[in-house]
């Protein structure tokens, strides 16, 4: 299915956001009207005739939604919120968490330029450089630590090995002369083999 639309199309929707358009100006000039009719009479003939109670009598927990309708006026609804934050200190508590807080028009306001670390096509290359050389930093501490930890360990082992003298092996004494002579016993003599004799006793005549 092809995204294009058709001329018809297009002609047909925005027939028909000019008319949403003309409906909701019609009844905007209709609020206006019932608003500046409403803003000659007395605030308790306004309440009194909607049902609604004073705003400014309400308390916590009460039902604050009643306002909240487009044929109340403005002015009035604003009592009835202004009341409802003071009620709940909750709901006025501003936590700093909303973006819409901040002015964005400040910039707009000085006449000499903003400084930033933001750099075009590289970021907050200083910020980051920064957080690179303390990394570095950290980084060479942790080696001096660990090397100046081997040497103290190296001359540690070195005081507890014992002496050792090393001796020529020619003037070294052989273990056998070190140890005692024990006597020696003769060796046993060799058997001497033996060999088969066969005598032939000659026959008589």
């Amino acid at each position: 299915m092809s995204g294009k639309t058709t001329f018809w199309a297009r002609r047909r929707a925005a027939v028909q956001a000019e008319a949403d358009a003309e409906l909701r100006a019609v009844e905007e000039a209709e609020v206006l009207t019932h608003d500046e009719a409403l803003a000659e009479r007395d605030d308790a003939e306004v309440l009194e005739e909607m049902g609604l109670p004073d705003p400014a009598g309400m308390q916590k927990g009460d039902d604050f939604s009643a306002f909240m309708a487009r044929d109340v006026p403005e002015h009035l609804r604003r009592q009835a919120l202004r009341t409802l934050w003071r009620s709940n200190p909750v709901l006025a508590c501003v936590d700093g968490l909303n973006e819409y807080d901040d002015d964005y028009r400040a910039a707009m306001l000085l006449n000499e330029p903003i400084k930033t670390a933001y750099q075009v096509g590289k970021g907050m290359t200083k910020h980051i450089e920064e957080m690179q050389r303390q990394a570095d930093a950290k980084l060479a501490k942790d080696s001096a630590e660990e090397e100046t930890e081997i040497e103290e360990e190296e001359l540690i082992a070195e005081a507890r090995e014992p002496d050792v003298t090393i001796v020529d092996s020619e003037e070294a004494t052989p273990v056998s002369s070190v140890q005692e002579e024990q006597p020696t016993e003769p060796e046993a003599a060799a058997p001497t083999p033996r060999r088969m004799r066969f005598q032939f006793e000659e026959a008589s005549a």
